[in-house]
């Protein structure tokens, strides 16, 4: 049930049937000719059926664009020529105009919202698949991002999630090769987790707490008092884009590159915490090479046992020990697997760990198709497809995707680095019960509830 005092149960069904037709329109068509090229024998230009579908994502505001992008950087999700395309969907939708802004903010902070601050640009700096950001200044004269989420989104989040079923349901009976009901669990309860603001600013307090010892990470502080579950206001922090640094001089980019690594793997390693969303829209560089980390919503917590997976299955490659790596995913959630599966689960294993493998420095790999990992990822995929599939489990996601994205980042700075090295100090005094005591009382000190679900 909404907390909104303006709830209109009978609106909210009128919104969610709306988004039903135009979310059907949309992604049926990717089921529907999937099939038919299954069974019907029908052949599709999937490069621009996949267009149509991205441009079509892309005006479509609300968690279908980020489901395009989270199923994008799930290689065993999509099929390549679709997995490409959604890759270039980015936050950028048209903004929502002002009226809806007064509107929102009037509901959020009072009729007295704009007395509350010094300026309010009515223009968004970004619009995003959820909400967008305005920057506005205080009466103490600090910049501030003011996040504002779009209407009915918990609405639109059900009908996507409905039709994202049916796609998988299709996709199932196209491709036997992964299981994806747990992939559909674990996107809805991050999606749904993603609408709450107030947890948001907790996830963002707690990164700042987390990251407190890293000099070159910077997460923006949370203003309480201009704060509600639906509009979460926060410090402004200026930086640019990671592309534009594309071209630097090599060592500029391998300090980004390593800023970036420690803002990711500090909070996982030592804490079991992961940001779910390695988008490129949520991290700017600043003028001294360090790092803002953005966007909160999607914080994944694991449980510790699954961390020291990680690195057990690490040390299984690195050993050669099947029996070792079939216990690192049975912690990891995998269930009944057969050596072959595990076999399989090995060649992606080894590409996602490739670069921690060789003491030397090295790039982090290559592109294949536009797609980092795509290569490695089709020739697991008809693998498994052979053998009868695999059910994936749910934290596995969030963590595949983790680590494809930023992947692609390091891809982008062409950065080289001794990788080996960086993650064995990371993880020489790693301690699975330590990290558990370490994760409770930091959720606990956020005031953050989290069963591992």
């Amino acid at each position: 049930m909404s907390n909104d005092k303006n709830y209109n149960p009978k609106s909210t069904i009128g919104n969610r049937l709306a988004r039903y037709g135009r979310v059907s329109t949309t992604m049926a068509g990717l089921g529907a000719r999937m099939v038919g090229e299954k069974y019907l024998g029908i052949e599709i230009n999937r490069d621009d059926h996949a267009k149509q579908l991205t441009e079509a994502l892309g005006n479509m505001k609300g968690p279908l664009m980020k489901v395009g992008q989270i199923l994008a950087t799930i290689p065993e999700a999509l099929p390549p020529e679709y997995a490409k395309d959604f890759l270039a969907l980015q936050s950028n939708a048209p903004p929502m105009g002002w009226s809806f802004v007064r509107r929102r903010m009037k509901t959020e902070l009072g009729p007295d919202w704009q007395s509350k601050f010094k300026s309010f640009e009515k223009d968004a700096a970004a619009a995003a698949s959820l909400g967008q950001v305005h920057k506005a200044v205080t009466h103490d004269g600090q910049d501030i991002a003011c996040k504002l989420q779009y209407p009915d989104m918990q609405s639109a989040i059900e009908a996507d999630l409905k039709q994202l079923k049916l796609v998988f349901s299709l996709y199932g009976r196209y491709d036997k090769s992964i299981h994806t009901n747990e992939i559909h669990t674990e996107l809805g309860d991050r999606l749904r987790e993603e609408l709450d603001y107030e947890r948001e600013a907790k996830n963002e307090k707690m990164y700042s707490y987390m990251l407190r010892d890293e000099p070159n990470v910077h997460v923006p502080e949370i203003i309480d008092d201009l704060s509600t579950s639906r509009l979460l206001a926060s410090t402004w922090v200026d930086g640019q884009p990671i592309l534009d640094f594309v071209d630097a001089p090599l060592e500029q980019r391998n300090e980004i590159a390593m800023n970036m690594f420690r803002a990711w793997y500090v909070p996982l390693y030592y804490y079991g915490i992961i940001h779910g969303d390695p988008h490129l829209g949520n991290y700017t560089v600043r003028n001294d090479n360090a790092i803002n980390l953005l966007d909160f919503g999607c914080v994944r917590v694991f449980p510790a046992k699954f961390v020291g997976g990680v690195i057990e299955l690490y040390k299984s490659l690195l050993e050669d020990d099947l029996d070792k790596s079939a216990k690192a995913y049975e912690t990891w959630g995998f269930e009944n697997l057969t050596m072959e599966q595990v076999e399989t689960l090995n060649i992606w294993a080894r590409f996602l760990y490739g670069p921690i493998m060789e003491d030397k420095v090295r790039p982090i790999g290559d592109v294949s198709n536009g797609v980092y990992g795509r290569e490695t990822a089709e020739k697991v995929h008809e693998k498994l497809r052979d053998i009868g599939g695999v059910k994936v489990p749910r934290e596995f996601v969030f963590m595949d995707r983790a680590a494809l994205g930023l992947g692609s980042v390091f891809l982008h700075l062409k950065a080289e680095i001794n990788w080996y090295q960086v993650f064995n100090d990371m993880i020489k005094d790693f301690d699975v019960a330590e990290l558990e005591q370490r994760q409770q009382e930091t959720l606990e000190k956020f005031g953050i509830d989290d069963t591992h679900s």
